[in-house]
């Protein structure tokens, strides 16, 4: 297996004037103390929905399966990549060597990619309860194979790096682990490409389809249903605008970031450019 670079990997680089380092050591702890604040935001909020929705039966519906599926991806973000990362970055250097990179790498991934997965099943179910009412919400297996379907997807697309399709490596500042955007090895530049177009684009494809076809139904309803409709119209497009914000906020810099980096490996970033691909991966 591949070896980390010495100055990313050993903790006498603080030590030495003349070694070189990704960042200044003030900025390793600025990097951790931002990390902790939003593990501990996340940890307390996704916890919450879980642990709320476990204790209220009226709430252990269907369509709510989706969304305590991604306080559960968001939950395993937190606790294998973002919380590591604060201690990585604590330190100033990883410290759990290339079996821990590439065990972050996949579970960060594995769960992201269900997150992503989740958030677009939730724009279709939210779709189909609205243009096609299910009336008296009971158990129905297409709401579990949903879940189900979104840990698969990203199970299949997150484990061939393991296997030499792809590969997962120091990423950022050297503090955290994910897909290997570097190498112009032809099976990694083909396996990033299928990564984008079936994991970022087309949830995305399917969010923003979903909302579009939900926003025209309500507006034909609005047409012919007075102020009522009309006001739920303007409600819905609020949810569907933050709904896209939110994901563009989420993901678009890093999709961004990684798609330069794997179209031209030489290109010099700014180092706040650097620097952000490490931190957004983790949120």
């Amino acid at each position: 297996m591949a070896s980390f670079p010495e100055f990313l990997n050993d903790s006498s680089i603080h030590n030495d004037p003349g070694a070189k380092v990704p960042l200044p050591w003030a900025g390793f702890i600025t990097l951790s103390l931002l990390m902790a604040v939003f593990s501990i935001t996340a940890v307390v909020l996704n916890t919450t929905v879980i642990v709320v929705t476990l204790r209220h039966k009226q709430l252990r519906q269907p369509l709510n399966f989706a969304l305590v599926n991604l306080a559960v991806a968001d939950l395993g973000i937190t606790l294998t990549g973002s919380v590591s990362s604060v201690v990585t970055n604590a330190v100033g250097y990883y410290i759990t060597g290339r079996v821990g990179c590439i065990l972050e790498g996949f579970c960060v991934a594995l769960f992201g990619i269900t997150a992503l997965c989740t958030v677009a099943l939730i724009a279709v179910e939210r779709l189909f309860v609205v243009c096609k009412p299910l009336g008296t919400i009971t158990f129905q297996t297409k709401h579990a194979a949903g879940v189900a379907f979104s840990w698969l997807w990203s199970l299949i697309w997150n484990t061939p790096p393991l296997f030499g399709w792809g590969s997962y490596q120091l990423e950022g500042v050297g503090t955290s682990c994910g897909p290997d955007w570097q190498s112009r090895d032809l099976k990694n530049v083909s396996y990033i490409i299928c990564y984008f177009s079936l994991c970022f684009a087309v949830p995305f494809v399917i969010i923003v389809v979903s909302y579009s076809w939900l926003l025209y139904t309500l507006r034909q309803v609005a047409k012919v249903g007075g102020c009522a409709a009309a006001r739920a119209e303007s409600k819905v497009a609020w949810m569907v605008v933050m709904m896209v914000l939110a994901f563009l906020v989420s993901w678009l810099p890093y999709a961004a970031l990684a798609l330069m980096v794997v179209f031209n490996p030489d290109v010099q970033l700014p180092f706040f450019k650097a620097n952000s691909l490490s931190f957004i991966s983790h949120l």
